[in-house]
């Protein structure tokens, strides 16, 4: 286990701020809201690239500026486990909730193959997040709350992740995903502490040609619950898996038919200003 304390962007003690500076520095923490990341950290136990995935980089952001050490990370779409093995690298228990059984099970494999310095308490739990009661599954664990809480639902019907029950990317209407990903969020905001942040990464989609923008859709169904919207950040991404090796074809398409594909998605960071309740 590492004796040194885990990295913390501690602005409370004075004369601290060199200290700071080298951590943002060692990390590429982001400070504007335009994040050019040049590529995704492929490091570890991370190596292998899933479809849907998001880049180790952004809950790593969050983790860094919104969670001191040993606080407890959740995350209700943990997937492929990313946020727990940036939880563990960097010193914070983390507990993800995961509806798919074989993505799960990839999830746990990472976290058994990632060192864990700080000897956190990371868990992968095969759960529906509509349905479970985080409460409960914190209290069980010896927690009372959740620092912060990292998001980072299905982009609707864009991705195929699996025909669970209850899988968001399965829901046919735009207007009934957006009721689930409220059913989400009302379960997990209640373990969320006063005043910790809620990180929603999202992008947008095509419909028949037209634009959809889910990331504001579902930005307001956020707002709904009375949270204070401190950041939109846009994050620019140079490939994907779907566009790999593939990007003339994906110019050819935008031509042909009038669009744009995209480079950007949103990281928008929200905090809770008091207890909530449904």
């Amino acid at each position: 286990m590492n004796d040194e304390t885990p990295p913390y962007l501690n602005l409370e003690e004075d004369g601290d701020f060199k200290s700071v500076l080298r951590l943002l520095e060692r990390y590429e923490v982001q400070l504007d809201s335009l994040w050019l990341i040049p590529k995704r950290d492929s490091s570890g136990s991370l190596r292998e690239l899933h479809h849907g995935e998001f880049i180790p980089q952004i809950p790593r952001q969050a983790i860094l500026r919104f969670s001191k050490p040993y606080d407890l990370v959740v995350d209700p779409f943990v997937g492929y486990g990313t946020t727990l093995v940036e939880c563990q690298r960097l010193g914070r228990h983390g507990i993800g909730v995961e509806i798919e059984h074989t993505i799960a099970e990839i999830a746990k494999k990472r976290l058994v193959e990632e060192l864990n310095p700080y000897g956190v308490r990371v868990e992968v739990v095969e759960e529906d997040s509509q349905r479970l009661d985080f409460q409960k599954l914190l209290e069980e664990r010896g927690f009372k709350e959740a620092a912060l809480v990292i998001s980072h639902p299905p982009y609707h019907d864009i991705i195929n992740y699996g025909n669970t029950p209850g899988n968001l990317c399965n829901i046919a209407k735009l207007e009934d995903f957006l009721k689930a990903y409220g059913k989400i969020l009302d379960n997990v905001l209640k373990v969320l502490s006063k005043g910790g942040y809620y990180v929603l990464v999202i992008g947008d989609k095509y419909t028949k040609g037209e634009w959809v923008p889910l990331g504001f859709y579902v930005m307001n169904e956020t707002l709904k619950r009375k949270l204070k919207l401190k950041a939109i950040c846009v994050k620019n991404f140079e490939e994907t898996m779907a566009k790999r090796g593939q990007i003339h074809l994906w110019k050819y398409r935008a031509l042909k038919w009038g669009t744009y594909f995209f480079k950007h998605e949103y990281v928008m960071f929200f905090q809770k200003q008091s207890l909530l309740t449904k």
